[in-house]
């Protein structure tokens, strides 16, 4: 499986910013698919993760705040980031669990600054 992020960059606080996750096999046939951050200070942490059932989770951080969402047809998962926080400054990855292996996208950058 391979896996194709983008949509990071600078936003201000209180901004928003929509992540993709282009999956290169239908994502019918993946486990689960989710968004994982890290920081120079913080290991990688879970941010969501949608099932291939459509159920979904979320990091407490961020309930309320990130939705994240699939569209089949596309091969797609997004993040859709809202009321961003300085905090929220990662590189995000995007993972595909299927058959028991995990894949990872290349990171991308989202920056929240003023």
């Amino acid at each position: 499986v391979q896996l194709q992020a983008s949509g990071g960059g600078l936003v201000q606080p209180g901004g928003s910013l929509r992540l993709s996750c282009a999956a290169s096999i239908s994502i019918f046939s993946i486990n689960s698919m989710g968004w994982y951050r890290r920081t120079p200070e913080k290991q990688r942490e879970l941010v969501a993760v949608i099932t291939s059932g459509g159920n979904t989770n979320y990091a407490d951080s961020v309930k309320g705040r990130f939705t994240i969402s699939r569209d089949n047809a596309k091969k797609t998962v997004y993040l859709q980031m809202n009321s961003l926080k300085p905090e929220d400054t990662a590189v995000y990855y995007c993972n595909a669990y299927r058959l028991g292996n995990n894949y990872w996208g290349q990171g991308t950058l989202v920056t929240v600054s003023s």
